[in-house]
Protein backbone atom coordinates (compact mmCIF):
# COMPACT_ATOMS: atom_id res chain seq x y z
CA UNK A 1 0.00 0.00 0.00
CA UNK A 2 3.14 2.47 0.85
CA UNK A 3 4.08 1.91 -3.04
CA UNK A 4 1.19 2.43 -4.64
CA UNK A 5 0.69 5.71 -1.91
CA UNK A 6 4.05 7.07 -3.57
CA UNK A 7 3.90 10.04 -6.13
CA UNK A 8 5.69 7.64 -8.98
CA UNK A 9 3.31 4.88 -9.32
CA UNK A 10 0.10 7.52 -8.78
CA UNK A 11 2.01 9.39 -11.67
CA UNK A 12 0.91 6.02 -13.98
CA UNK A 13 -2.97 7.21 -13.57
CA UNK A 14 -2.09 10.19 -15.56
CA UNK A 15 -0.41 7.76 -18.54
CA UNK A 16 -3.20 6.01 -20.86
CA UNK A 17 -2.71 2.68 -21.08
CA UNK A 18 -3.32 2.48 -24.93
CA UNK A 19 -1.75 5.87 -25.97
CA UNK A 20 -4.07 7.40 -28.58
CA UNK A 21 -6.15 4.24 -29.11
CA UNK A 22 -9.72 6.43 -28.04
CA UNK A 23 -9.37 8.04 -31.00
CA UNK A 24 -10.52 4.13 -32.66
CA UNK A 25 -12.12 3.41 -29.88
CA UNK A 26 -13.97 5.77 -27.53
CA UNK A 27 -13.82 3.75 -24.40
CA UNK A 28 -10.11 3.27 -24.67
CA UNK A 29 -9.24 5.73 -21.50
CA UNK A 30 -7.99 3.09 -18.97
CA UNK A 31 -4.36 4.16 -17.14
CA UNK A 32 -1.10 2.31 -16.33
CA UNK A 33 -2.30 2.62 -12.79
CA UNK A 34 -5.95 0.28 -13.44
CA UNK A 35 -2.76 -2.22 -15.49
CA UNK A 36 -0.82 -2.39 -12.36
CA UNK A 37 -3.42 -2.80 -9.90
CA UNK A 38 -4.87 -5.26 -12.07
CA UNK A 39 -1.50 -7.15 -12.26
CA UNK A 40 -1.13 -7.19 -8.26
CA UNK A 41 -4.46 -8.96 -8.43
CA UNK A 42 -3.57 -11.83 -10.92
CA UNK A 43 -0.43 -12.44 -9.43
CA UNK A 44 -2.23 -12.73 -6.04
CA UNK A 45 -4.43 -15.30 -7.48
CA UNK A 46 -1.04 -16.92 -9.39
CA UNK A 47 0.93 -17.15 -5.63
CA UNK A 48 -2.30 -18.97 -3.86
CA UNK A 49 -2.87 -21.07 -6.99
CA UNK A 50 1.20 -22.43 -6.70
CA UNK A 51 1.33 -22.46 -2.66
CA UNK A 52 -2.03 -25.05 -2.82
CA UNK A 53 0.12 -27.36 -5.36
CA UNK A 54 2.90 -27.65 -2.87
CA UNK A 55 5.24 -25.05 -4.49
CA UNK A 56 7.37 -23.41 -1.88
CA UNK A 57 6.85 -18.83 -1.84
CA UNK A 58 7.61 -17.47 1.20
CA UNK A 59 6.05 -13.89 3.05
CA UNK A 60 8.69 -12.59 1.85
CA UNK A 61 8.54 -13.66 -1.74
CA UNK A 62 5.26 -13.06 -2.23
CA UNK A 63 5.38 -9.44 -1.01
CA UNK A 64 8.53 -8.91 -3.34
CA UNK A 65 6.31 -10.87 -6.91
CA UNK A 66 3.52 -8.27 -5.76
CA UNK A 67 6.25 -5.36 -5.39
CA UNK A 68 7.33 -6.44 -8.73
CA UNK A 69 4.53 -6.35 -10.88
CA UNK A 70 3.42 -3.25 -9.29
CA UNK A 71 6.26 -1.44 -10.68
CA UNK A 72 7.33 -3.60 -13.95
CA UNK A 73 5.49 0.03 -15.68
CA UNK A 74 6.30 2.82 -13.91
CA UNK A 75 8.99 3.65 -15.90
CA UNK A 76 6.21 4.18 -19.02
CA UNK A 77 6.41 7.85 -20.72
CA UNK A 78 3.50 9.77 -21.79
CA UNK A 79 0.92 8.30 -24.38
CA UNK A 80 2.82 4.58 -23.04
CA UNK A 81 4.53 3.26 -26.51
CA UNK A 82 3.72 6.14 -28.93
CA UNK A 83 6.34 8.50 -27.14
CA UNK A 84 8.85 5.72 -26.13
CA UNK A 85 11.18 6.32 -28.49
CA UNK A 86 10.94 10.08 -28.86
CA UNK A 87 11.18 11.50 -25.12
CA UNK A 88 14.25 9.71 -24.62
CA UNK A 89 16.39 7.90 -27.52
CA UNK A 90 16.35 4.20 -27.60
CA UNK A 91 15.67 3.62 -23.95
CA UNK A 92 12.88 0.73 -23.31
CA UNK A 93 10.43 1.87 -20.58
CA UNK A 94 11.35 -1.34 -18.61
CA UNK A 95 15.20 0.30 -18.55
CA UNK A 96 13.64 3.02 -16.80
CA UNK A 97 11.47 1.51 -14.91
CA UNK A 98 14.34 -0.36 -13.24
CA UNK A 99 16.08 2.90 -12.72
CA UNK A 100 13.06 4.02 -10.66
CA UNK A 101 12.77 1.03 -8.62
CA UNK A 102 16.39 1.35 -7.50
CA UNK A 103 15.39 4.80 -6.55
CA UNK A 104 12.67 3.37 -4.79
CA UNK A 105 15.04 1.65 -3.07
CA UNK A 106 17.45 4.53 -2.10
CA UNK A 107 13.79 5.71 -0.30
CA UNK A 108 12.50 2.51 1.26
CA UNK A 109 15.73 1.54 2.69
CA UNK A 110 16.80 -1.68 0.51
CA UNK A 111 13.48 -3.14 1.51
CA UNK A 112 12.95 -3.53 -2.59
CA UNK A 113 15.89 -5.37 -3.08
CA UNK A 114 13.98 -8.76 -3.40
CA UNK A 115 11.60 -7.36 -5.93
CA UNK A 116 14.51 -6.05 -8.05
CA UNK A 117 15.83 -9.25 -8.14
CA UNK A 118 13.20 -10.72 -9.46
CA UNK A 119 12.14 -8.28 -12.24
CA UNK A 120 16.13 -8.31 -13.41
CA UNK A 121 15.77 -11.67 -13.81
CA UNK A 122 18.69 -12.72 -11.64
CA UNK A 123 17.05 -14.73 -8.40
CA UNK A 124 17.57 -18.46 -8.24
CA UNK A 125 14.07 -19.21 -8.71
CA UNK A 126 13.78 -18.51 -12.30
CA UNK A 127 9.90 -18.98 -12.51
CA UNK A 128 9.26 -16.11 -10.12
CA UNK A 129 10.43 -13.96 -13.59
CA UNK A 130 8.50 -15.50 -15.86
CA UNK A 131 5.34 -14.40 -13.70
CA UNK A 132 6.47 -10.88 -14.37
CA UNK A 133 8.36 -11.65 -17.96
CA UNK A 134 7.55 -14.32 -20.21
CA UNK A 135 4.67 -15.47 -22.88
CA UNK A 136 2.57 -16.01 -20.52
CA UNK A 137 3.03 -13.57 -17.19
CA UNK A 138 0.37 -11.72 -15.73
CA UNK A 139 1.26 -8.50 -17.11
CA UNK A 140 -0.20 -10.03 -20.16
CA UNK A 141 -3.28 -11.63 -18.72
CA UNK A 142 -4.26 -8.41 -17.09
CA UNK A 143 -3.37 -6.26 -20.18
CA UNK A 144 -5.27 -8.85 -23.28
CA UNK A 145 -8.44 -9.27 -21.02
CA UNK A 146 -8.29 -5.01 -19.49
CA UNK A 147 -7.59 -3.64 -23.38
CA UNK A 148 -10.34 -5.68 -24.74
CA UNK A 149 -13.15 -5.01 -22.32
CA UNK A 150 -12.05 -1.26 -22.53
CA UNK A 151 -11.75 -1.08 -26.28
CA UNK A 152 -15.04 -3.64 -26.85
CA UNK A 153 -12.66 -5.61 -29.07
CA UNK A 154 -14.47 -8.89 -27.68
CA UNK A 155 -12.01 -11.10 -29.37
CA UNK A 156 -9.58 -10.13 -27.39
CA UNK A 157 -11.23 -11.97 -24.27
CA UNK A 158 -9.35 -14.39 -22.24
CA UNK A 159 -10.25 -16.36 -19.65
CA UNK A 160 -7.34 -15.28 -17.29
CA UNK A 161 -8.96 -17.12 -14.18
CA UNK A 162 -8.65 -20.71 -16.34
CA UNK A 163 -4.91 -19.91 -16.95
CA UNK A 164 -4.05 -19.42 -13.58
CA UNK A 165 -5.84 -22.10 -11.88
CA UNK A 166 -3.88 -24.53 -14.83
CA UNK A 167 -0.40 -23.09 -13.36
CA UNK A 168 2.45 -25.08 -12.04
CA UNK A 169 5.58 -25.13 -11.64
CA UNK A 170 8.14 -27.92 -13.29
CA UNK A 171 11.88 -27.76 -12.83
CA UNK A 172 11.89 -24.69 -12.26
CA UNK A 173 9.68 -23.71 -15.05
CA UNK A 174 6.52 -21.86 -15.33
CA UNK A 175 3.87 -24.55 -16.90
CA UNK A 176 0.27 -24.91 -17.75
CA UNK A 177 -1.23 -28.20 -17.20
CA UNK A 178 -2.00 -30.40 -20.24
CA UNK A 179 -6.20 -29.84 -18.96
CA UNK A 180 -5.43 -25.91 -19.84
CA UNK A 181 -4.30 -26.37 -23.20
CA UNK A 182 -7.34 -24.94 -24.54
CA UNK A 183 -7.29 -21.69 -22.69
CA UNK A 184 -3.62 -21.30 -23.92
CA UNK A 185 -4.26 -21.49 -26.95
CA UNK A 186 -6.94 -19.19 -26.87
CA UNK A 187 -4.50 -16.62 -25.15
CA UNK A 188 -2.17 -16.73 -28.22
CA UNK A 189 -5.42 -15.92 -30.33
CA UNK A 190 -6.70 -13.33 -28.82
CA UNK A 191 -3.43 -11.83 -28.69
CA UNK A 192 -3.13 -11.64 -32.04
CA UNK A 193 -6.29 -10.27 -32.90
CA UNK A 194 -6.14 -7.64 -30.44
CA UNK A 195 -2.79 -6.88 -32.01
CA UNK A 196 -4.22 -5.91 -35.42
CA UNK A 197 -7.52 -4.82 -34.21
CA UNK A 198 -6.32 -2.68 -31.56
CA UNK A 199 -2.68 -2.03 -30.81
CA UNK A 200 -2.01 -1.96 -34.46
CA UNK A 201 -4.71 -0.65 -36.12
CA UNK A 202 -4.11 1.73 -38.70
CA UNK A 203 -5.90 4.88 -37.43
CA UNK A 204 -3.77 4.46 -34.17
CA UNK A 205 -0.96 3.77 -36.10
CA UNK A 206 -1.13 6.93 -37.95
CA UNK A 207 -2.14 8.66 -35.09
CA UNK A 208 0.85 7.45 -32.57
CA UNK A 209 3.07 8.97 -35.73
CA UNK A 210 1.72 12.01 -36.26
CA UNK A 211 2.46 12.40 -32.38
CA UNK A 212 6.31 11.46 -32.79
CA UNK A 213 6.75 13.89 -35.86
CA UNK A 214 4.88 16.97 -33.58
CA UNK A 215 7.52 16.12 -31.18
CA UNK A 216 10.27 15.88 -33.69
CA UNK A 217 9.04 19.62 -34.67
CA UNK A 218 8.77 20.52 -31.62
CA UNK A 219 12.92 19.84 -30.82
CA UNK A 220 13.66 21.38 -34.08
CA UNK A 221 12.15 24.69 -33.09
CA UNK A 222 13.02 24.41 -29.40
CA UNK A 223 16.60 24.32 -31.12
CA UNK A 224 16.39 27.11 -32.72
CA UNK A 225 15.23 29.28 -30.13
CA UNK A 226 11.31 29.77 -30.78
CA UNK A 227 9.40 30.27 -27.78
CA UNK A 228 7.00 26.50 -27.36
CA UNK A 229 4.84 27.56 -24.11
CA UNK A 230 5.23 24.06 -22.27
CA UNK A 231 5.59 22.73 -18.67
CA UNK A 232 9.04 22.65 -17.56
CA UNK A 233 9.48 19.11 -17.66
CA UNK A 234 8.57 18.87 -21.15
CA UNK A 235 10.78 21.67 -21.95
CA UNK A 236 13.65 19.88 -20.27
CA UNK A 237 13.11 16.86 -22.86
CA UNK A 238 12.41 19.09 -25.84
CA UNK A 239 15.43 20.80 -25.10
CA UNK A 240 17.77 18.25 -24.36
CA UNK A 241 18.62 14.53 -26.16
CA UNK A 242 18.40 12.44 -23.55
CA UNK A 243 19.65 8.41 -24.32
CA UNK A 244 20.05 5.51 -21.81
CA UNK A 245 23.13 6.83 -20.84
CA UNK A 246 22.26 10.38 -19.68
CA UNK A 247 19.97 9.26 -17.36
CA UNK A 248 21.33 11.00 -13.75
CA UNK A 249 19.01 11.36 -11.12
CA UNK A 250 18.23 14.76 -12.51
CA UNK A 251 17.24 13.61 -15.46
CA UNK A 252 15.05 10.96 -13.99
CA UNK A 253 13.62 13.36 -11.94
CA UNK A 254 12.33 15.42 -14.38
CA UNK A 255 11.36 12.70 -16.23
CA UNK A 256 8.69 11.46 -13.77
CA UNK A 257 7.13 14.76 -13.73
CA UNK A 258 5.82 14.03 -17.35
CA UNK A 259 2.63 12.49 -18.19
CA UNK A 260 -0.28 12.45 -21.15
CA UNK A 261 -1.25 16.19 -19.20
CA UNK A 262 1.81 17.99 -19.97
CA UNK A 263 1.71 16.49 -24.03
CA UNK A 264 -1.84 17.26 -24.22
CA UNK A 265 -1.62 20.69 -22.60
CA UNK A 266 1.54 21.69 -25.01
CA UNK A 267 -0.94 20.25 -28.07
CA UNK A 268 -4.07 22.69 -27.42
CA UNK A 269 -1.41 25.23 -27.13
CA UNK A 270 0.24 24.74 -30.77
CA UNK A 271 -2.67 24.52 -32.62
CA UNK A 272 -2.89 28.24 -32.94
CA UNK A 273 1.27 28.30 -32.90
CA UNK A 274 2.79 30.46 -35.61
CA UNK A 275 4.59 27.44 -37.46
CA UNK A 276 2.38 26.40 -39.55
CA UNK A 277 3.78 22.41 -39.43
CA UNK A 278 3.42 22.66 -35.79
CA UNK A 279 -0.40 23.87 -35.88
CA UNK A 280 -1.34 21.75 -38.65
CA UNK A 281 -0.33 18.66 -36.54
CA UNK A 282 -1.44 19.10 -33.17
CA UNK A 283 -5.21 20.43 -34.52
CA UNK A 284 -5.00 16.84 -36.14
CA UNK A 285 -4.67 15.33 -33.08
CA UNK A 286 -6.34 18.04 -31.18
CA UNK A 287 -9.14 17.93 -33.56
CA UNK A 288 -9.01 14.09 -34.56
CA UNK A 289 -8.39 15.58 -38.46
CA UNK A 290 -5.94 12.66 -39.41
CA UNK A 291 -4.16 11.75 -42.30
CA UNK A 292 -5.04 9.25 -44.54
CA UNK A 293 -3.38 5.83 -43.99
CA UNK A 294 -2.68 3.12 -46.66
CA UNK A 295 -1.55 -0.75 -45.30
CA UNK A 296 -0.66 -3.44 -47.72
CA UNK A 297 1.63 -6.78 -47.23
CA UNK A 298 4.68 -5.19 -49.76
CA UNK A 299 6.85 -1.78 -49.40
CA UNK A 300 5.18 1.05 -51.45
CA UNK A 301 6.14 1.64 -54.50
CA UNK A 302 8.54 4.80 -54.83
CA UNK A 303 6.93 6.71 -57.52
CA UNK A 304 3.57 6.32 -55.57
CA UNK A 305 5.18 8.03 -52.74
CA UNK A 306 6.59 11.04 -54.32
CA UNK A 307 3.17 11.50 -56.08
CA UNK A 308 1.81 11.97 -52.64
CA UNK A 309 4.81 14.45 -51.67
CA UNK A 310 4.51 16.57 -54.37
CA UNK A 311 0.89 17.02 -53.88
CA UNK A 312 1.49 18.11 -50.51
CA UNK A 313 4.42 19.89 -51.39
CA UNK A 314 1.94 22.31 -54.08
CA UNK A 315 -0.99 21.98 -51.81
CA UNK A 316 0.52 23.48 -48.81
CA UNK A 317 3.45 25.45 -50.62
CA UNK A 318 5.76 23.28 -48.10
CA UNK A 319 9.84 22.82 -48.79
CA UNK A 320 10.78 19.49 -49.44
CA UNK A 321 12.02 19.07 -45.67
CA UNK A 322 8.52 20.04 -44.55
CA UNK A 323 7.08 17.66 -46.48
CA UNK A 324 8.60 14.55 -44.82
CA UNK A 325 6.19 15.96 -41.99
CA UNK A 326 2.98 14.71 -43.83
CA UNK A 327 3.98 12.22 -45.89
CA UNK A 328 5.49 9.46 -44.26
CA UNK A 329 5.84 5.55 -43.91
CA UNK A 330 7.18 2.77 -42.25
CA UNK A 331 6.19 -0.33 -41.28
CA UNK A 332 4.42 -2.37 -38.70
CA UNK A 333 5.21 -6.21 -37.60
CA UNK A 334 3.25 -8.13 -35.12
CA UNK A 335 4.17 -12.32 -33.65
CA UNK A 336 1.74 -13.57 -31.98
CA UNK A 337 3.97 -16.33 -30.39
CA UNK A 338 7.78 -15.73 -30.52
CA UNK A 339 9.79 -19.26 -30.95
CA UNK A 340 12.83 -17.29 -30.16
CA UNK A 341 11.84 -17.15 -26.85
CA UNK A 342 11.34 -19.34 -24.65
CA UNK A 343 8.13 -20.89 -25.25
CA UNK A 344 4.79 -22.15 -23.00
CA UNK A 345 5.20 -25.10 -21.64
CA UNK A 346 2.19 -27.62 -21.65
CA UNK A 347 2.75 -30.04 -18.53
CA UNK A 348 1.63 -33.87 -19.46
CA UNK A 349 0.10 -36.42 -17.16
CA UNK A 350 3.06 -37.93 -17.63
CA UNK A 351 5.45 -35.53 -16.07
CA UNK A 352 6.71 -34.53 -19.15
CA UNK A 353 6.89 -30.66 -20.55
CA UNK A 354 6.36 -29.78 -23.93
CA UNK A 355 5.67 -26.71 -26.19
CA UNK A 356 2.70 -25.37 -26.84
CA UNK A 357 3.05 -25.53 -30.77
CA UNK A 358 4.27 -29.29 -30.07
CA UNK A 359 1.27 -30.08 -27.78
CA UNK A 360 -1.51 -28.37 -29.82
CA UNK A 361 -3.74 -29.94 -32.44
CA UNK A 362 -4.50 -26.03 -33.66
CA UNK A 363 -2.22 -25.45 -36.84
CA UNK A 364 -3.21 -22.04 -36.99
CA UNK A 365 -0.59 -21.65 -33.69
CA UNK A 366 2.25 -22.52 -36.18
CA UNK A 367 1.44 -19.88 -38.27
CA UNK A 368 0.83 -17.57 -35.56
CA UNK A 369 4.70 -18.16 -34.54
CA UNK A 370 5.78 -16.45 -38.10
CA UNK A 371 5.90 -12.13 -38.23
CA UNK A 372 3.48 -10.80 -39.95
CA UNK A 373 4.86 -7.79 -41.56
CA UNK A 374 2.73 -5.09 -42.85
CA UNK A 375 4.05 -1.53 -44.57
CA UNK A 376 2.36 1.88 -44.44
CA UNK A 377 1.82 4.99 -45.94
CA UNK A 378 0.45 8.47 -44.04
CA UNK A 379 -0.21 11.63 -46.53
CA UNK A 380 -3.36 14.57 -45.87
CA UNK A 381 -6.27 13.15 -47.33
Amino acid sequence: FTLIEHPYVQRLRRITQLGLSYLVYPGAHHTRFHHVLGCVYLMRKAIDVLRDKGIEISDNESVALQAAILLHDVGHGPFSHALEKTIVNGTAHETISLLVMNELNKQFDGKLDLAIEIFSGNHPKKYFNELISSQLDMDRMDFLKRDSFYSGVAEGNINADRLISMLNVQDDRLVIEEKGIYSAEKFIISRRFLYWQVYLHKTSVAAEHVMIKILKRARELAAEGVALNVSPALNFFLKNSIGPDDFTNDVLQNYLLLDDFDIFSALKTWTNHSDFVLSYLAGSIINRKLPKIEMQNKPFDPDYINQKIDEVISMYKLSNDDADFFVFGGKVQNKAYNLDEKGIGIFKKDGKVIDLIDATDQLNLKALSKPVTKYFLCYPK
